[in-house]
């Protein structure tokens, strides 16, 4: 099986391969990928370093040819690409060409701000003085992703970093290299120079060490647990560099009595157990008020029932894998937890068995729980939901808002008043209204409150408060 290298200096190196393994299928292995050490990063710093003056001064032309190129291949092998991401994560494959197909339209994206790269020239208070207001790169930016979206992650960070005139070192979850790798390899071959950016696969403890380690980084960017969000935040501090961070989520989805129901069905099935519910901005509180309550849970459980669980390749599967067998183990603790706890469980929560050994779960619903439970409290990032019984609107915000994270809310009602007051005094970072949680366009700012996020916010213009420091320049007529 063929080795798949990092990529440091412009030198695809490395040895020591991983198997990567598909979780619809652990019989199969995906791919060989090869293992970085903290050396291999110290020296893909190095490079990036390097490589930062001649790249932080090239021309938007070619920033904007590279990104483009970028895009139009990745759209062009979109099914390809797709196919690989559901093998090695376990997202249906629908939702991996999708989501393949905006990381394209990230690509796209930024090709064309390289093109609008702009600031501000402003008089003085003094007569005679002009004011320049610039933005510029901040330097060797290291960027930390995770396993549940392999492709568009990696491309919402790599994209406004390159584009900014950043040089980049890349260090992707260990679970799914086989995207991360793809999408660094079209940027090699769409004509980066060498050391603008570098890939580094392998353990965070090693790989991910090192770069929080190094005092050439000038910025993080990362996305994943909150534990190791505040290790990265600890770390930049130290050496007084810039850090984004992206962590948890328990996101509420509201459904009042007003609300129809076959909108708030779909919006919080969807919400809470597509992409095998693993994602950030998934719902796994449903509030739901009395009068809605007991119609909203016997239609949720029966739309529940016709979801397929299998391997994500399958045409008509709905619901993937886990994503591996400690992932799994998680989910089913929790599951226990919740009994424990007294919730009721309504549906659910056995884990499965398909044509192929693979970590299949049941999408799992609780009822009868309280915003105390830990199940209500703790993200579990698995297809594990929770619905709260609250007696009116006020309520019900209350209770979505009494949570440690705070980065995506909805609510399901067909009241202008509910909805504006809802959209105005949740305490997330994107709120949606009769729609799921999960799912953000490719050019709008991404991004929490409280535990959920730190820094400013990820994708669109919006990127450029990371990516860039702002100078401000005078000069005597």
């Amino acid at each position: 099986m063929t080795l798949h290298h990092n990529l440091i200096a412009g030198e695809w190196v490395g040895s020591n391969g991983v198997e990567n393994i598909n979780p619809s299928n652990t019989n199969e292995v995906v791919g060989l990928y090869a293992t970085a050490s903290a050396d291999d990063a110290k020296t893909a710093i190095a490079a990036a370093k390097a490589a930062f003056p001649a790249w932080s001064r090239s021309g938007i032309l070619e920033r904007h040819a590279i990104l483009k190129k970028t895009a139009d291949e990745i759209l062009a092998r979109k099914e390809e690409l797709g196919k690989l991401l559901a093998r090695e994560e376990g997202k249906t494959l629908p939702e991996a060409i999708g989501e393949t197909i905006r990381s394209a339209q990230i690509f796209d994206f930024f090709a064309g701000e390289a093109l609008r790269l702009a600031g501000e020239v402003l008089p003085s208070v003094c007569l005679n003085i002009g004011v320049e207001i610039t933005r510029e790169p901040i330097g060797v930016i290291g960027i930390i992703t995770p396993w549940n979206f392999p492709i568009a992650i990696p491309a919402w960070k790599i994209a406004p970093a390159l584009c900014y005139g950043n040089t980049v070192v890349f260090k992707p979850a260990e679970l799914v290299p086989g995207c991360s790798w793809a999408i660094v390899d079209i940027l090699h071959r769409a004509g980066l120079p060498k050391g603008v950016l570098n890939l580094v696969m392998g353990k965070g403890s090693v790989v991910g060490q090192a770069m929080l380690d190094s005092p050439d980084l000038a910025g993080i960017t990362f996305t994943g647990s909150t534990g190791t969000g505040k290790r990265v935040a600890a770390a930049s501090i130290e050496h007084n560099r810039k850090f984004q961070l992206e962590m948890g989520g328990k996101n509420p989805m509201v459904v009042l009595d007003d609300a129809d129901l076959t909108v708030a069905v779909e919006a919080a099935a969807n919400s809470g157990f597509f992409s095998t519910g693993q994602r950030c901005t998934a719902s796994s509180r449903l509030i739901v008020t009395e009068g809605i309550h007991d119609k909203f849970v016997a239609a949720l459980t029966e739309k529940l029932k016709t979801l397929v669980v299998d391997d994500a390749l399958k045409a008509g599967t709905h619901i993937g894998p886990v994503v591996d067998e400690r992932q799994l183990a998680t989910d089913t603790d929790y599951i226990a937890i919740g009994k424990q706890e007294g919730a009721k469980l309504a549906f659910g929560g056995e884990t499965i068995k398909r044509d192929n050994p693979g970590f299949y779960l049941q999408p799992t619903l609780f009822t009868e729980a309280t915003n105390q439970m830990r199940i209500s409290r703790e993200e579990i990032f698995g297809p594990v939901a929770s619905v709260i019984r609250v007696k009116d609107y006020e309520e019900a915000l209350a209770v979505a808002n009494d949570t440690p994270f705070g980065l995506s809310a909805g609510i399901a009602t067909t009241s202008l008043k509910h909805a504006t007051h809802f959209k105005r005094n949740s305490e997330a970072g994107m709120v949606m209204v009769n729609l799921p949680t999960a799912g953000v366009d490719f050019h709008v700012p991404f991004g929490g409150r409280k535990a959920s996020s730190f820094g400013s916010r990820e994708q669109g213009k919006y990127a450029a408060e990371f990516f860039t420091v702002v100078k401000t320049a005078y000069t005597l007529a």
